[in-house]
């Protein structure tokens, strides 16, 4: 009897300690995500799926779930970053909510269709799509070019058109859309500040259909790691979402008192390395 509760407590204490480290770990990838999203003003997702990806590789997940799981993980916890990011910029009045009520309707349909066709896609097909994103991000950071505005907001068919191009795009690389959606409204002739404050207020349907489309499109699949809830993994999002919320402010801290311009000119060359690194895995 001494014995098989002994055997038991041991059990215990073996997956306590597993739990616990892994939660550890998805912190630190939080950590460092939201102090670079506070710092340089860059989306999560690109720091956090290629970090997923490679936990989850020393974890053994099986390679045909990676890129799903982290892409999926990466989208819901953007859901709990860009509740506090939107809501600071609505106070300082930098969100354009007629833009965002023009731009919704497109975004949620584009976000959750493209996750779920993402779902259907290859882990192989998805890392280069998501490399591909990558180089297009770091060399937009390296040329530290703004579009000109040259035109206004098109109207509701087309803001609804813009909306599925930004939402498909974003669910097949797991970030907010800022990437997108904020060249797109300063070309419209928005003012920069403005149109980071509206990208932020768009990243929540973004997160939430983006989720929504990932777990319907893996809760059939019976191979998932335990604790997940259609692709997206919930040890790690727990993780992320409480580490990245927590340390987003110290990076906006830092943004005022570090060269944040050759920083990101760092970065970029950080998420260079990161793609290639990748692409050569696939290949």
């Amino acid at each position: 009897m001494l014995s098989t509760v002994s055997v038991a407590l041991s059990k215990i204490q073996s997956i306590t300690k597993k739990m616990l480290t892994t939660l550890v770990i998805y912190s630190a990838v939080g950590g460092v995500a939201g102090i670079l999203a506070g710092l340089l003003g860059i989306g999560g997702g690109l720091v956090i799926v290629p970090m997923l990806v490679y936990v989850f590789e020393l974890q053994a997940i099986p390679q045909e779930l990676i890129m799903h799981l982290a892409l999926a993980t990466s989208m819901a916890s953007i859901m709990f970053t860009s509740v506090s990011s939107f809501m600071a910029h609505h106070r300082r009045g930098a969100v354009h909510w007629d833009v965002v009520k023009k731009i919704v309707a497109g975004i949620l349909t584009g976000t959750f269709l493209g996750s779920c066709f993402a779902s259907s896609l290859s882990t192989n097909f998805l890392k280069i799509f998501f490399v591909i994103f990558l180089y297009f991000v770091a060399i937009q950071l390296l040329l530290n070019k703004k579009p000109k505005g040259g035109r206004e907001l098109p109207g509701i068919a087309g803001m609804f058109a813009v909306g599925n191009i930004i939402g498909a795009v974003s669910s097949l690389v797991g970030i907010g859309g800022g990437s997108l959606s904020v060249p797109f409204m300063i070309w419209c002739n928005i003012r920069v500040h403005n149109a980071i404050g509206t990208s932020a207020a768009i990243g929540l349907p973004i997160a939430v259909a983006g989720t929504v489309g990932y777990i319907v499109g893996g809760w059939n699949v019976a191979v998932l790691p335990q604790y997940s809830v259609g692709y997206v993994y919930l040890p790690a999002l727990l993780g992320i979402a409480v580490a990245s919320v927590l340390t987003a402010p110290l990076g906006v801290k830092l943004a005022h008192s570090l060269p944040v311009d050759k920083l990101k000119r760092i970065f970029a060359l950080l998420l260079l390395i990161v793609a290639t690194k990748m692409l050569v895995g696939v290949l």
